[in-house]
């Protein structure tokens, strides 16, 4: 194991104490093998800043901050600043890994900005990188210093492809067997872009490797790397191989640098990476598969260069390298802002208007209005933009609004304890079906009509349902693989629940009325559940089309949809689908489908429309708007940059919105 002596951060220890004494706000760029995320503290707590307070590190993953075990993600220091937000236990806050720009690091580099103008005398700010613009962020902090570790990296020779592959697994499995055929000791680190090619490569890989001939190579093993791994094997990368023995680790791009993995000296970079994109105008996701920006193709790169000199596997050709944008769009421009909104709404800071609040990149206009759309229909703030009661609860649980919103709602109907059960099932990072290919496709149409159909009533009722099944087993892993379950996804999803319980019965000390209630719901039309999913996914109303197989979705710009293929839910004996549905979210794909969705009740939807009828954004963001123009817009290659349309779009938005409206009294009327 190497010595912590010579890395080279430790070589820049007093310049690193003195600069952080005489500035609020330092930027380190570390380059890999700097040793920054394991040394940064330390330094510290050597010159004496736990004398004052704690140290707080974080990371953006969670992989992460379980390799370096007493970090924080930064998601958990945001829910920390809910009670405190002047985060007065810590005397020093560490950003670590904030190129990666995800969501909640940029609001924290925005809360930053404002707590050092709090805490001026005692509060220092880190915020660390290898890669990020630090200029950039140096300016975004009053110009403040930045200091630059070089890192202790051996060389890597890059090879690019002749041609584009026609199918980057399999480009990337040759690619794999010729390295452990040909070339000499050392790990490969494969990139891929989600659990499920890493599961098809691991699978591949694995029998490729049996059929070599013995003794024609040394022995390999084959490791995942993704999010979705429960913690005891994340941490099976981070221990050495048996002796000649190579591995093989097929990861997301958390291993890009979130996370390192000594020993890796070949890397194979397909260029791909999976990326999820909400689009405020149409309330719509897509999850795209997309080509990684020139940052990440240099950070893959660098990672077959710890230990050893190493060797990139570019499966892609120069020229196309030489059109990947230079850095990653940052997430907060391409997500929903609904959750970061009502964070900020409920720290109630005089200071802190949302349409103005100090982003390092401005999310755009659209964004932002649409999430305050979204917490006004779920009355997690008032006609005035001020945060209720409700907005509060719903800030204090780590969830989507939406699903915050259900469990306060069926807490007062008294079916909390079904609730729970949903939310935690729709947490799952991943389809807790097993895929297609790991399966025969006659046993798994067979198993699956064994587990229950959502009653007719759609997909968050059947979630319930399975997890009611699998409860009066004692939650036995061999009833999840009888029914092509994910074991590791069940897992997670009781943890998860029980957290959610655990949140909601502190939070019952306060505000809310725990009731107990009996784990199945009495009866089958589940309407009580059913009617707190309505009131939680009131911005996520679909209206059936009187002559369409689809809906219309009751939003900001109303399209027709459809429910998603693998839905359970079902028409009636005539053929006819339910006339009102609420969906967990709306995707794209071939065209619009709505995932996960359920039957709600015509007379619930009266009082959705009629907030939608009162709706005026303007006094939802407190009075004070600047002009569409005046607002920085992410950029979009396909639209024009002349923003006059928006007033239009608000015209035609106001209009449809009319006219469900209309509908809806003309059929209450016939009634």
């Amino acid at each position: 194991m190497e010595s912590k002596a010579r890395l080279p951060i430790l070589l820049f220890e007093e310049k690193i104490a003195e600069t952080v004494d005489n500035n609020p706000v330092v930027v380190i760029i570390g380059e890999t093998g700097s040793g920054k995320s394991t040394q940064l503290s330390q330094i510290l707590h050597r010159k004496g800043y736990t004398r004052s307070g704690c140290i707080a590190v974080t990371q953006p993953r969670r992989v992460a901050a379980v390799s370096v075990s007493r970090y924080l993600t930064d998601g958990v220091l945001l829910r920390e600043s809910l009670s405190d937000p002047e985060l007065k236990q810590y005397s020093v806050i560490v950003l670590d890994e904030a190129h990666e720009r995800s969501l909640n690091t940029d609001i924290l580099l925005g809360l930053m900005k404002r707590l050092i103008t709090l805490r001026p005398l005692n509060l220092k700010v880190l915020i660390t990188s290898a890669t990020l613009d630090g200029e950039k962020v140096s300016r975004f902090f009053s110009n403040c210093p930045i200091l630059n570790i070089p890192g202790k990296l051996f060389p890597v020779e890059i090879e690019h492809s002749s041609k584009m592959p026609k199918s980057y697994i399999e480009d990337s499995l040759s690619t794999a067997i010729g390295i452990h055929v040909r070339e000499p000791a050392g790990d490969v680190l494969i990139f891929m872009t989600g659990q499920d090619d890493i599961e098809k490569m691991v699978a591949k890989l694995e029998e490729r490797i049996q059929t070599l001939e013995e003794g024609s190579c040394m022995d390999a093993m084959v490791l995942p790397l993704h999010g979705s791994l429960p913690p005891e094997l994340q941490v099976r990368v981070f221990s050495p191989p048996p002796l000649n023995c190579r591995r093989f680790i097929v990861a997301t791009n958390i291993a890009e640098t979130s996370l390192t993995v000594d020993g890796v000296v070949y890397v194979i970079d397909a260029g791909f990476v999976k990326q999820r994109q909400y689009n405020p105008l149409t309330g719509m996701y897509s999850l795209d598969v997309v080509q990684i920006s020139k940052v990440q193709a240099t950070q893959r790169a660098g990672r077959a260069g710890r230990t050893h000199p190493g060797k990139c596997y570019r499966l892609y050709t120069s020229a196309v390298y030489n059109d990947f944008l230079d850095v990653t769009i940052p997430e907060i421009q391409r997500s929903s802002l609904a959750g970061t909104v009502l964070y900020l709404k409920s720290l109630d800071l005089p200071d802190i208007d949302i349409l103005k609040f100090d982003f390092l990149d401005s999310p755009s206009a659209e964004s932002l209005e649409d999430a305050l759309r979204q917490l006004y229909l779920i009355d997690a703030i008032n006609e005035d933009g001020s945060i209720t009661s409700l907005g509060r609860t719903m800030a204090e649980l780590p969830l989507e609004p939406s699903l915050s919103r259900t469990l306060i709602e069926a807490n007062e109907y008294g079916c909390l304890a079904q609730a729970l059960t949903v939310a935690a099932m729709l947490s799952a990072e991943t389809s807790l079906f097993l895929s297609q290919s790991k399966t025969v496709g006659k046993k798994r149409k067979q198993t699956l009509s064994h587990l229950p159909d959502g009653s007719g009533w759609g997909d968050h009722i059947q979630l319930l349902q399975i997890y009611e099944l699998w409860d009066q087993t004692d939650y036995d892993i061999n009833w999840c693989k009888d029914n092509n379950l994910q074991v590791r996804g069940m897992m997670f999803i009781k943890d998860v629940r029980v957290q959610l319980s655990d949140i909601m019965h502190k939070i019952a000390k306060g505000n809310l009325d725990v009731r107990s209630s009996n784990r199945r719901i009495e009866g089958q039309d589940y309407r009580a559940l059913r009617k707190a999913l309505c009131s939680g996914y009131a911005n996520q109303l679909a209206e059936r089309m009187m002559r369409h197989n689809g809906y219309r979705t009751l939003g900001f710009n109303s399209q027709l949809a459809q429910v998603h293929p693998g839905s359970v839910l079902k028409s009636d004996e005539d053929g006819k689908l339910p006339n009102y549905i609420v969906y967990h979210e709306l995707i794209a794909t071939s065209r619009p489908f709505m995932r996960n969705v359920c039957v709600v009740e015509s007379h619930w939807v009266g009082p959705i429309l009629a907030k939608l009828d009162k709706l005026d954004i303007i006094k939802l963001s407190g009075g004070i708007k600047k002009a569409s123009h005046e607002i920085p817009l992410v950029e979009d290659s396909n639209q024009p940059k002349d923003c006059s349309g928006i007033a239009q779009l608000a015209d035609d938005r106001d209009a449809k919105i009319a006219a469900a409206r209309e509908r809806f009294l003309a059929r209450q009327a016939h009634r």
